[in-house]
């Protein structure tokens, strides 16, 4: 959801009072309510015609969607389209099941990323991984960042190579977090981890933690280590997308973000993001740029990752077609 759709969606629930706000926070999930609540808080003095604009556009959305209703086979028929069988299975277990059989896993995604590493960084590493693969990469990414180094390139390593989850598996997982899995032998194997998965979170990660896994993991197999980095989309990346998908993706960033993360950028990429801009727009940010003067190389990454989320996520909509490669290293001017 882009930062306007968040801030009416708080907008909307500031609006129908703290009782329907309640009702509507147990259908959220945490990033959802996370995102949420700080545009709550942030949110001051709007007027009466802004309140009004998103009543009307949310009565409208839901006349347009009334009468709409989904089996689960047309559920399944829509998602394996969208998302591969896999994928779709995966998805739709989650969906159609319910989520009881995960409560361990839910609750970690509600923690900080400090208390689960606190809570887990004792564990054996193929215990971790198996844990790391149920989260969101971005939380993965860091809870790993507070693993000692040793840990964090052991533990994606075994990401890496994790093949899938099998019921045992699940079920150590339910030793180590409070009634993570009923247990059953009939589980299916859950299709969590491989090379994908530690693609996208060292994507997350970044820097010279990312250089230091990959080197970790190409000194125990070379060719994982290669096919991990064939996997991994990094800001640079930017330069394969067409002019579509940058139009796209200028849509949904905020202008101040995109010039701290174009700092220190290569040129041609700098050009391809003018060349997708009115020609007003590409000025002014030629000219906040020259502006902005040297930031930290830290601020740039963490701004380069967030962007690369927004990529990620208009990719996994169908949106974009990603394909990419690694690392980076000061002041950038």
């Amino acid at each position: 959801m882009s930062d306007v759709g968040i801030r009416k969606s708080a907008i909307l629930l500031l609006s129908l009072g703290e009782e329907a706000a309640v009702e509507v926070f147990k259908f959220l999930g945490p990033k959802e309510v996370q995102k949420l609540g700080a545009a709550m808080a942030a949110i001051e003095n709007v007027n009466r015609g802004e309140i009004d604009e998103v009543l009307q556009e949310f009565k409208a959305e839901i006349e347009n969607r009334a009468s709409l209703g989904a089996s689960d086979e047309y559920l399944r028929s829509v998602l394996t389209k969208a998302l591969g069988t896999d994928r779709a299975n995966n998805l739709l277990d989650r969906i159609l099941q319910g989520s009881e059989s995960n409560n361990g896993i839910e609750g970690l995604k509600w923690m900080d990323s400090a208390s689960v590493a606190e809570l887990i960084k004792n564990e054996h590493p193929q215990i971790i991984a198996t844990i790391l693969v149920h989260l969101e990469q971005d939380q993965s990414a860091e809870v790993l960042s507070q693993f000692v180094e040793r840990l964090r390139n052991d533990v994606l390593l075994r990401i890496a190579t994790l093949e899938g989850v099998q019921p045992t598996a699940l079920r150590e997982l339910n030793e180590v977090l409070t009634q993570l899995l009923s247990g059953s032998d009939k589980i299916k194997k859950s299709a969590m981890g491989g090379i994908q998965t530690a693609a996208e979170i060292l994507n997350m990660m970044g820097g010279v933690v990312e250089t230091s896994a990959l080197a970790a993991i190409r000194e125990y197999d070379p060719e994982l280590a290669q096919k991990i980095q064939d996997k991994m989309f990094v800001f640079d990346n930017l330069m394969d997308l067409d002019d579509r998908g940058i139009q796209l993706l200028l849509r949904e960033v905020q202008s101040e973000s995109l010039i701290i993360a174009l700092k220190g950028t290569n040129p041609e990429l700098k050009e391809k993001i003018f060349r997708n801009m009115s020609q007003r727009a590409a000025e002014m940010l030629r000219d906040d740029l020259e502006a902005k003067g040297p930031v930290r190389l830290s601020e740039v990454e963490a701004e380069q990752r967030e962007i690369l989320k927004i990529v990620r996520k208009l990719a996994d909509e169908g949106q974009l077609v990603l394909g990419g490669k690694g690392g980076d290293e000061g002041l950038v001017e």
